[in-house]
């Protein structure tokens, strides 16, 4: 798993995945990705490299969202792949982890909160 945080815009701050989200690749953004949640501001997670997801991926996505949603904030998943979106929606999580399928979406849902 690679962990890549960068600012998104003035809205929040990106953290791109790329690999596998299994017992290794949570155990590699545990870390990075409670860091940012800590800030408590927007998160977007850019899933469009992520292939799998486990339980303990979704732990942490969840644990994240809990703690910016602490601050009246937003974390919003960017383009997951079908089978990750199909996990998530199975999970029936999408509601509390929302799923933008562009950049532009994801800042209107941002704004969106951050003016909610």
């Amino acid at each position: 798993m690679k962990v890549t945080i960068s600012e998104f815009g003035d809205v929040g701050t990106k953290v791109t995945l790329v690999g596998k989200l299994d017992i290794a690749g949570a155990e590699v953004v545990d870390l990075p990705l409670a860091t940012v949640a800590g800030t408590r501001a927007n998160i977007v997670v850019d899933m469009m490299g992520v292939d799998f997801i486990a339980s303990i991926g979704i732990r942490h996505l969840v644990m994240a969202a809990k703690a910016v949603a602490r601050g009246s904030r937003r974390l919003v998943l960017l383009d997951p792949t079908p089978m990750v979106t199909e996990v998530l929606v199975t999970a029936g999580l999408v509601d509390f982890l929302p799923i933008a399928r562009s950049e532009a979406e994801a800042r209107t849902l941002l704004n969106g909160a951050a003016t909610a």
